[in-house]
């Protein structure tokens, strides 16, 4: 893990792997969730690849930067993260939840700095009514209450039915050990997110969308909308899994995000 120092006094710790000369991927995590969800993507893109994966602003490794951000203020994060790493060739973006509306947002105001788009259990749509006050509900609870009830809560719906025990125990803990502040920032930034409906029909780069078969938080329904959205776009289930497929079946998902990756044009070398 390497340290990244903002603008705007944000520190960001990210996974900077493979060949710096080779084809960017940039890999941007879910609510309350950290980087780590990516590792076995990018050990199997690695030789290929040059892999960065953030801990967002508060997340994982990456110091805690207040209760209040939005969907902007994490793309923005993205763009300067890949200024700091010296990524001068447009980038790959793989996105899950949280961090597929990031990558959305990241597509609409930096078009020129992305290569291609994977959204994996995303949505486009706005907050409904019924989401703005769970979220603020949310936010409420981490900064009175803490993160374990919430941990305990998004454990048990993360995953498919089959996942082991052992799996859903880890990210409790991890989801557990979110600052407070880290977690209401979140919330506070899923619940004002920008609808992206408008830019799918409008974007030109290849595009790949990716549901879990059993996910109940963002069901393959939803997935399959976004992806009849996007001209040209692929749209993969991956068996087995709830919302969280890198992490419940990695070597599939792994395998599909490979496949999508060898469809696309040749990058152009990077400008030193």
């Amino acid at each position: 893990m390497r340290t990244f120092t903002l603008p705007g006094n944000i520190s960001l710790a990210a996974l900077d792997a493979g060949d710096a000369d080779a084809p960017p991927i940039l890999f941007i995590h879910g609510f309350p969730l950290d980087g780590s969800m990516w590792h076995h993507a990018a050990h199997r893109l690695a030789p290929h690849y040059r892999v960065l994966i953030p801990d967002l602003r508060g997340y994982g490794q990456s110091p805690p930067a207040g209760d209040q951000a939005s969907i902007a203020d994490y793309a923005d994060d993205l763009a300067d993260l890949l200024d700091a790493a010296r990524v001068t060739t447009p980038a790959v973006l793989v996105g899950l939840s949280m961090g597929g509306m990031i990558a959305l947002d990241f597509a609409r105001r930096f078009p020129d700095r992305l290569r291609a788009l994977v959204l994996c259990c995303t949505r486009a749509t706005p907050e409904s009514p019924e989401g703005l006050e769970r979220r603020a509900a949310v936010a409420r609870e981490a900064l009175t209450l803490g993160t374990a009830n919430l941990a305990a809560t998004m454990a048990a719906a993360l995953f498919h039915p089959s996942a082991p025990a052992d799996l859903r125990a880890l990210w409790q803990r991890r989801i557990a050990a979110t600052h407070p502040h880290t977690v209401a920032a979140g919330a506070r930034a899923l619940a004002s997110r920008p609808d992206a409906r408008p830019l799918l029909p409008t974007l030109t780069v290849p595009s790949l969308v990716i549901a879990g078969d059993a996910d109940t938080l963002t069901p393959p329904d939803v997935l399959k909308s976004i992806a009849d959205a996007i001209p040209g776009a692929t749209f993969r289930i991956i068996p087995r899994a709830g919302h969280l497929p890198p992490v419940e079946q990695p070597d599939t998902f792994s395998a599909c995000l490979a496949e999508f990756l060898r469809t696309l044009p040749p990058c152009p070398p990077p400008n030193r």
